[in-house]
């Protein structure tokens, strides 16, 4: 497994250069987002980084997301 990123409000504005700029580094990036399915599906498919929804406000949730991620 090489370097991974995890960039919270990545699929959109700061954090999609964020995001892009830290996969042509090299780095597995994982995106998360907290609304807009169009929007990270979209964007998922442009870059073929993957995105997860997920409150980062709330730690319950962030526990599971990062598992996810993870997992994946």
């Amino acid at each position: 497994m090489g370097r991974v990123a995890l960039v919270t409000g990545g699929s959109r504005g700061i954090g999609e250069a964020i995001s892009k700029a830290l996969k042509a580094d090299g780095y597995d990036v994982a995106a998360t987002y907290a609304g807009n399915d169009e929007k990270a599906a979209a964007f998922t498919a442009e870059t073929g980084i993957k995105t997860y929804k997920w409150n980062v406000a709330d730690y319950e949730a962030s526990a599971a997301g990062i598992a996810q991620v993870e997992a994946s």
